[in-house]
């Protein structure tokens, strides 16, 4: 007699559980930041008991390290992959990349991480560490590496926007942080700004 192999619901919801509780913590993050955001608020917004979070979790901080981790390292992982990767023009690529980089980080929940970092890092100096060791060298390097590649396929020029990587990284932070802090006063459209930021940097790169 033929028997269901397939995971009972319960069993799935496990295997689920720490997925759910870094999705719980992001928004209580996003929400309250750091030091304000207590355990049993992650744990109420997850469903689940408070004790839960410590059978995957020893402690906030670690926490907070996880969401980074799960949320913005696989993605600069998976923007670097796509580079390697990428066959057409560099300048399509640093579109590409640009474009995917506001999808993910800005006007999300992922963007108040940085606001967190910058409103908190005199309390959490490990953090900041952690975020510029893990998230903003390797943006900066991904940067540097597609501009070297339009520079050796002489699509770029050798001018000061691309020996300064850290130029073409910064508009998207600074419109994070203008949605996060002044977008009720002065709306931002991530897609025009993106735009703009795209013609900015290419008017800076391009041999042509």
């Amino acid at each position: 007699m033929a028997t269901d192999q397939s995971p009972r619901p319960r069993r799935r919801r496990k295997e689920a559980r720490p997925a759910e509780i870094l999705q719980a913590a992001l928004q209580e993050f996003a929400r309250n930041g750091l030091a304000a955001t207590r355990l049993e608020d992650i744990a109420r917004r997850a469903g689940i008991a408070k004790g839960t979070i410590y059978r995957y979790f020893d402690s906030k901080e670690e926490l907070f390290i996880a969401v980074i981790r799960s949320r913005i390292v696989l993605s600069l992982d998976d923007f670097n992959q796509m580079i390697t990767q990428f066959p057409g023009p560099t300048d399509a690529l640093l579109r590409l990349v640009l474009t995917g980089i506001y999808r993910e980080f800005v006007g999300t929940d992922i963007a108040a991480l940085m606001r967190i970092l910058i409103s908190e890092g005199q309390r959490f100096p490990g953090l900041v560490d952690l975020y510029y060791d893990e998230v903003i060298s390797i943006g900066v390097s991904m940067l540097s590496h597609i501009i070297q590649r339009g520079l050796e396929r002489g699509e770029f020029r050798d001018s000061a926007a691309a020996r300064e990587p850290r130029l073409i990284m910064a508009p998207a932070i600074m419109a994070a942080l203008w949605r996060l802090t002044f977008n009720s006063q002065d709306p931002l459209s991530v897609d025009d700004f993106l735009n703009a930021h795209i013609d900015l940097v290419l008017h800076g790169l391009n041999s042509r």
